[in-house]
């Protein structure tokens, strides 16, 4: 051991009397602080985590992918070492220079990892596709974070911090002797190192990738292996996941054979049973309901945040309030981690496929969304948002499927009393919807308006004097209160207008306030409210029990009116099937999950699932052996969904097409009367 030991020292010692030994320099100092980050995530995540011996793998696995990022990140230096001058290094002032450079990178090296703190206290994760998502909206997220931390002492916090590192490591000689050792080299011998070094740095980068890292049984542990600079470049490469190359497959035909059999659960017609396509005819019975509906979907409203999901809660009297009032839905589950998620499955009822969703993708125009079925009713369509929507490509994607747009863009100043970076203050944004609303109903027009709010976002501000918790220094529960606030308000000033008893309101989350869990997809973590409030009764109130996602929103939603119409959704009217067949699909970008009948399987890159059972009750998660029944159902959906999207199959109906399916799936309705589940 001893001996391995000398020859390791007269290595490095032999390297920095040479002009690429700098290198080793860089290495220590990435490791270093990069082991320091593992560490300060560590005592942030000490709660999550699981100490045992089995904590040393994450970090063995992190030193690995520390030394990957380190190879791709020291490829600059790499370049310049080589080709600066022979006599480079010879003066004070190019010492000096060396040694700003080392500063820098240490302050850089320091600034990740505050970045990185954040970022796990927001979302419990390494740098990941949101990561990627947010440098595209620069804007965004420099407001918010100059609205939500104190840059001046954080930059000056960092500039000291990187001052002290530096000085230690002067301190230690190691830059010194290999500043006062190399002596010149000639352009071949600087490229003949040059080469080696470029040949094992690219080598060890290359080998790695984020594939290798194995399942550990908390997933908090297993972002602790990672490496946030690597992390975030896997996730830019990897931002959108072609589901037949990564994802476990079947032949199209047995996959929509399957989603056949499913989607008729709810006793549905098909209407291109021969087809890759899932057109059918949803019947109703009873004369069709043309109430108004106001969405009003919430920023991060996580079920626990309600006092009629958990009654230690008093953030949200407002929606108890009318939740009495109320049909709710009790086990309701978001699609995904995003707003765009959350958007994706209320418009259009579709699993949350691989990478980006549908909202950020190409080819998005036209679709079949729950929006073209209230437009081919004669209604009026709109999407209300506080914000910026050219954030997550929202403004286009509704803008080219038949909503009217209205943004922060669309308003005049004086039409916004309060505001942060990410949107207005959720009274003006419900004044805005308000006035919508008035307009459409002067012209006889009924309406379905989708309402997005961003209060409940940090920095968590709002306007003073309407909640007994403070703007921003309350953090998230003062933002739940004041949502809570405003939609109480909002429906109060409501029922004062002549359209209020012939509107329905509803009220849903986009997605939860936070997705990190121990397990590989949380569950319990995608738990969100559904409360639907009819001040005319167009709509009873009571409990929905039957386990639902968002996927399920719309056709659930079109059911309660007793609309009958052609449908490409994916999901059911959920009082319409044998609960013991209720399901729920939800993902993390990556992970691909279905549950049904407590069998829970999640689909995963290189063509690999897990199997576990879960218990809604406990929240109780264990691994099971295979069922390749319901391996198939998640594979049909998902593989279907993807299918159809790349080819363009899931557009919206024509009038004229609209029209003869209607009367194709009448008459078939005829011919073989639909049962309604008990």
């Amino acid at each position: 051991m001893k001996s391995i030991i000398q020859s390791i020292r007269q290595f490095l010692a032999a390297q920095l009397q040479r002009r690429h030994g700098g290198l080793l320099l860089f290495f220590g100092t990435f490791l270093g602080l990069s082991l320091l980050t593992r560490l300060v995530l560590l005592t942030k995540a000490a709660a999550d985590v699981t100490w045992s011996p089995g904590l040393l793998a994450s970090f063995a696995w992190g030193l690995l992918y520390d030394l990957g990022a380190a190879c791709w990140a020291g490829l600059p230096l790499l370049v310049g070492l080589t080709l600066l001058p022979a006599s480079w290094l010879k003066y004070r002032w190019q010492q000096g220079c060396v040694h700003a450079v080392g500063f820098l990178i240490t302050y850089a090296l320091l600034f990740g990892t505050v970045a990185e703190w954040t970022f796990w206290d927001e979302f419990g994760v390494r740098f990941n596709f949101i990561a990627v998502d947010y440098l595209v909206y620069t804007t965004e997220v420099i407001g918010n974070i100059r609205e939500s931390y104190n840059l001046p002492l954080i930059f000056g916090g960092l500039l000291a911090a990187a001052a002290v590192i530096h000085w230690l490591f002067a301190r230690t000689g190691l830059p010194g002797r290999w500043l006062a050792s190399p002596a010149p080299e000639s352009l071949r011998a600087r490229f003949a190192a040059g080469a080696g070094w470029l040949a094992v740095m690219l080598a060890v980068g290359l080998a790695l990738n984020e594939r290798q890292l194995p399942a550990f049984g908390n997933n908090f542990n297993r972002e602790l292996a990672k490496n946030g600079l690597w992390s975030l470049f896997a996730a830019f490469k990897n931002n959108e996941l072609d589901y037949e190359q990564f994802y476990l497959t079947r032949s199209p035909a047995e996959s929509f054979k399957t989603l056949n059999d499913e989607l008729i659960e709810d006793a549905s017609l098909l209407l291109k049973a021969d087809q890759f396509d899932t057109l059918r005819y949803v019947h109703n019975h009873g004369p069709e309901l043309k109430p108004n509906v106001i969405q009003i979907t919430v920023e991060s409203l996580s079920a626990d945040f309600l006092s009629i999901f958990n009654r230690a809660s008093n953030l949200t009297p407002n929606l108890a309030e009318f939740a009495a009032q109320s049909l709710v839905f009790d086990n309701f589950y978001a699609t995904g981690t995003r707003t765009d998620r959350g958007m994706e499955a209320l418009t259009l009822s579709v699993p949350p496929t691989p990478g980006r969703s549908i909202v950020k993708r190409p080819r998005n125009e036209n679709l079949f969304t729950l929006g073209s079925v209230f437009r081919a009713k004669g209604y009026d369509t709109a999407f209300i948002y506080g914000g910026f929507g050219y954030f997550d490509n929202m403004n286009y994607f509704f803008g080219n499927n038949g909503y009217r747009v209205i943004d922060r863009t669309g308003v005049p100043k004086e039409d916004i009393t309060f505001a942060n970076v990410w949107g207005v203050c959720d009274e003006d944004l419900f004044r805005w919807a308000m006035r919508e609303a008035d307009a459409c109903a002067a012209a006889g027009k009924p309406f379905h308006h989708f309402v997005m709010t961003t209060s409940n976002h940090r920095p968590y501000t709002f306007p003073e004097g309407r909640i007994d918790l403070p703007s921003k220094v309350s953090g998230r529960a003062g933002a739940v209160k004041y949502t809570d606030y405003a939609i109480g308000k909002f429906l109060r000033d409501a029922a004062t207008k002549p359209w209020f008893r012939n509107t329905v309101f509803v009220i849903v989350a986009d997605h939860c306030a936070s997705s990190a869990g121990k397990t590989e997809l949380p569950v319990q973590n995608y738990h969100i409210p559904l409360i639907i409030y009819s001040p005319g009764g167009h709509i009873a109130p009571g409990h929905i029990k039957t386990l639902t996602s968002q996927m399920d929103y719309a056709p659930t939603l079109l059911g309660l009116l007793n609309w009958s119409y052609p449908s490409r959704f994916f999901g059911h009217d959920v009082r319409k099937i044998d609960p013991a067949e209720a399901h729920v699909l939800l993902g993390n970008y990556q992970k691909l999950g279905h549950i049904e009948n407590g069998d829970f399987v999640i689909l995963k890159p290189q063509r690999a699932s897990s199997s576990y059972s879960y218990d809604f009750q406990t929240g109780v998660m264990s691994a099971k052996s295979t069922d390749v029944h319901y391996v198939n159902d998640a594979i049909a959906f998902y593989e279907a969904a993807s299918y159809m999207y790349k080819h363009g199959l899931y557009r919206e109906l024509t009038s004229a097409e609209f029209e003869r399916y209607t009367a194709q799936g009448q008459q078939q309705s005829v011919i073989k009367p639909l049962a309604t589940h008990p």
